[in-house]
């Protein structure tokens, strides 16, 4: 062996061995169980960030460890290549988005085979290479035909500067989700996707998924958003014309004071012809974006109509507002207003003047008065014939039941959800296959796939695309669609790809049968309503096209926490703030670990101490892996990352945790490099029947149990924390089949973890040939046995000796033994024995007094 620990060579040499034998080559083979691991697929960016690392360490380490239990293990590795980065570092560099994409994804892909993780290389694609979103387009045209694709104008959030349409989950706080403006609406041809046609099943599946994270599942459901309620019609008076409600809240119904409409409602619209005002009002509600979350926020504006309509029960007017917190792609774009009873409705009614009639009360007949609020609660009706005295659950099927009676309503159930928008008006995407007719038509491509164009150089003044007649225009007067998809239309299928990614006849076949679900899916929280969400309906399409056969793409789902670190600014004299990388600082810190100095190494002036926040550029305090496995090598940055914290939660950095993880595995180097003769001439037996090795056998078989259940738990740090206990007891012992038996256990279940140095020790220890085929250590449960137990003894919560009694011995033997330890007597002295506590196999607390 070689004498000081270099994971430069050792790693290569690892690296090397698994390439040479096709150590992750993944064959479908029906005898055995299979497991698909996959780590949502990076998009490249560069270079890998300390976020990307721990992602991706977790996926291997489970993808391992499956392996070392014996299964068909599948972990393959892509690129999600398409997106607006793409198009603004193209801007930037005077590029083209391709040739800055390949060259990342080099990098990259370079960067992923240092870190040792085991992928199937053979499965790789990118998203932005034709053979693959070629089944994209098929697909689609697909949907056309069932109607689950379509077109349609629609009111959109608009984001000004990356030029492009943003669903509503990517708009957050009003704002686009990666640029960062203010969004605003516009009404735009665009094609949708119908994933409310899936929404009962969408939301009744949620309840298979039993191994995803309890908030995942609560987001999904509150995204989908099922409500039960009633659909009711308000006549115009004077027209022949009605307005179609919908409210979840029916017992409240003789309370409506107004009715508000969208300010884009062909009703708003036919005013505003005549009426300037309202005209300058509608165009002031343009501005902004669509979502729930922006709507909820802004300002209530509203302007009168002039019309009113007509109470569906009492036929009694009401007047027509049109406001700004009313959508026409929300529903019906109408809302009755019920302002004694819904806060929003009550502020917009205490603003411009309109009447309060409260129709709820409390059912225990207390006060509940709305002069300064709404009273929201449910209760008991009154000014509501004919149905006083009704509770509002009563008054629900009443209401209901009167409105459909007199075919003017009924019971509805509705969802949260909208049909996905998936055209983008980029170009750095996926083509849609539609071609334009010359009678205003569409129709699908009829050649696949669509290629977009790879050498264009992108100015930023919208799509290239559109100024590509060579592009899109066909002659005959039809045009090629310029708009290109939604990237999340990629990521919502790429995993079903894997199965078969050299299948040129066909989407899928047969093998992703054999694969499908991924058994465990490894990601970040932040894709929970987006990515997750697509990728479950798009999975059900797949299915519904007959090429695949599960409901759920993905069995079991870890969501692993943010990578965090310090931060450091300056505040400059506009108000920003420049940020420091904290290599680049010098601190100090007080006894409790907090910092009290802060000074830029290049200048020697002070910074300020920004907090902890999530390691990303825009506060840069990111930490580059790859000076990281240069000193350290990459089993000491993946042992590091999993040993910090458990997979769910934040990992604080911490250079000196770096340092801690290099330790350990110099020493587990030099334990073997010191016992390697022993331990190869050792025999593979139990060790001589000795109390001092029995214990030492049984520490280790006693932490190897609860090591093995934490792999099932997938708590990776405590699984650590069992290796550098073992060696600390192996440090003790000079028994050689001990140090044999215990080193082995170590190597493996470090194996997963930090496999290259697991690699090479297991061959110079010659266990064997390849510890990823050697198995998971096996607890021996014979070692676990004890002839006797020590019982710590208490007197009222206090420690005041320890006895020793047979392993057998029942609770009588157990408290007799400690009632007579010397010392406990000594401390309860006079005192009468109230109770005794005996807690198997650990404690008795005597109680005296």
């Amino acid at each position: 062996m070689q004498q000081p620990y270099d994971p430069k060579t050792i790693e290569a040499e690892a690296r090397d061995y698994w390439e040479a034998t096709q150590a992750f080559k993944a064959v479908e083979d029906p005898g055995r169980e299979k497991f698909y691991c996959l780590s949502m697929f990076p998009y490249p960016s560069g270079k890998l960030h300390m976020g990307h690392v721990r992602n991706y360490t977790l996926g291997d380490v489970i993808a391992r460890h499956q392996r070392m239990l014996g299964k068909n293990v599948l972990q393959p590795m892509g690129w999600d290549a398409f997106g607006l980065p793409a198009e603004n570092a193209a801007i930037k560099n005077k590029t083209a988005p391709a040739k800055w994409t390949y060259q990342n994804i080099e990098h990259m892909r370079k960067q992923l085979r240092e870190l040792g993780f085991g992928y199937d290389w053979d499965r790789e694609f990118a998203t932005c290479q034709p053979d693959y979103y070629k089944w994209e387009q098929w697909m689609f045209t697909r949907l056309m035909e069932k109607g689950l694709a379509y077109r349609k104008t629609a009111t959109v959030n608009w984001d000004p500067v990356d030029q492009t349409v943003l669903a509503n989950e990517q708009v957050i706080d009003g704002k686009g989700w990666r640029s960062g403006a203010p969004v605003e609406k516009r009404d735009i041809e665009q094609w949708f996707l119908k994933i409310t046609d899936y929404a009962q099943e969408l939301l009744d599946d949620l309840d298979k998924l039993d191994q995803w994270p309890e908030q995942v599942v609560a987001m999904q459901r509150n995204w989908i958003g099922r409500s039960e309620g009633v659909q009711m019609n308000f006549a115009i008076k004077g027209r022949d014309e009605h307005l179609s409600v919908f409210t979840t809240r029916p017992d409240t119904l003789m309370g409506v004071t107004y009715v508000a409409v969208a300010a884009e409602h062909p009703l708003t619209l036919q005013v505003a012809k005549s009426n300037p005002e309202l005209a300058a009002f509608t165009e002031e509600c343009k501005q902004g974006g669509v979502s729930e979350a922006e709507i909820e926020t802004m300002e209530k504006k509203g302007f009168a109509l002039g019309i009113e309509a007509l109470h569906p029960v009492s036929g009694e007017p009401v007047p027509v507002y049109a406001a700004n917190f009313v959508l026409m792609s929300y529903g019906t774009g109408a809302v009755m207003a019920v302002p004694a009873h819904d806060q929003r409705d009550w502020e917009f009614a205490e603003k411009y003047g309109i009447p309060k009639k409260q129709v709820i009360y409390p059912a225990d007949g207390s006060e509940a008065g709305i002069d300064q609020s709404a009273y929201t609660e449910k209760g008991v009706l009154a000014n509501s014939a004919p149905f006083d005295g009704l509770t509002s659950t009563a008054a629900f099927d009443a209401i209901a039941a009167w409105l459909e009676e007199h075919e003017k309503g009924g019971k509805q159930i509705n969802f949260r959800l909208r049909d996905w928008g998936v055209s983008r008006q980029r170009y750095w995407g996926c083509p849609i296959p539609v071609i334009r007719t010359a009678d205003g038509g569409t129709r699908a491509a009829d050649h696949l796939p669509v290629v977009l164009p790879e050498d264009v150089i992108v100015d930023g003044s919208g799509s290239p695309l559109k100024k590509m007649p060579e592009f899109y225009a066909l002659g005959n007067g039809e045009e090629r669609e310029t708009d290109t998809f939604d990237t999340f239309m990629e990521s919502s299928w790429y995993y079903a790809r894997y199965c078969c990614p050299d299948n040129d006849e066909a989407m899928l076949d047969e093998r992703a049968r054999y694969w499908l679900p991924v058994d465990q899916y490894v990601g970040g929280v932040e894709h929970a309503v987006l990515h997750l969400l697509y990728a479950r309906f798009y999975n059900k399409l797949l299915r519904d096209e007959n090429l695949l056969d599960c409901d759920e793409p993905f069995t079991r789902l870890l969501t692993q926490g943010m990578v965090i670190a310090d931060t450091y600014y300056r505040q400059n004299s506009d108000g920003s703030r420049e940020w420091f990388n904290p290599a680049d600082v010098e601190i100090e810190r007080d006894d409790k670990g907090r910092v009290v100095r802060a000074i830029l190494k290049s200048d020697g002036a002070p910074v300020i101490y920004g907090g902890v926040e999530k390691m990303s550029k825009s506060r840069n305090n990111g930490v580059d892996p790859e000076p990281l496995i240069e000193r350290y090598g990459a089993d000491t940055v993946r042992l590091y990352t999993m040993f910090t914290a458990p997979p769910e939660q934040s990992l604080e950095w911490s250079d000196e945790g770096v340092e801690g993880a290099f330790r350990f595995l110099r020493r587990v180097w030099n334990m073997a490099l010191e016992h390697a003769d022993t331990i190869r001439n050792a025999a593979d037996d139990k060790p001589a029947d000795d109390d001092q090795l029995r214990s030492a056998r049984r520490e280790i078989h006693s932490i190897l149990k609860k090591a093995l259940y934490d792999y099932q738990r997938q708590q990776f740090n405590t699984v650590v924390s069992a290796c550098m206990s073992m060696v600390n007891i192996l440090a003790k012992v000079e028994n050689a089949v001990l140090l044999h038996e215990g080193l082995g256990i170590v190597l493996r279940l470090l194996a997963p973890i930090a496999p290259h140095i697991s690699h090479k020790l297991w061959i110079e220890l010659a266990y064997g040939e390849n510890v990823l085929t050697a198995g998971m250590p096996e607890v021996d449960e014979d070692a676990l046995r004890q002839d006797s137990i020590d019982y710590v003894v208490q007197v009222n919560g206090k420690t005041r000796g320890k006895v020793s009694v047979a392993a057998d011995a029942d609770r009588e033997t157990v408290e007799k033994a400690a009632l007579e330890n010397e010392n406990a007597r000594r401390f309860m002295g006079e005192a009468r024995v109230r109770k005794v506590i005996v807690v198997p196999g650990k404690l008795v607390n005597i109680v005296a007094k």
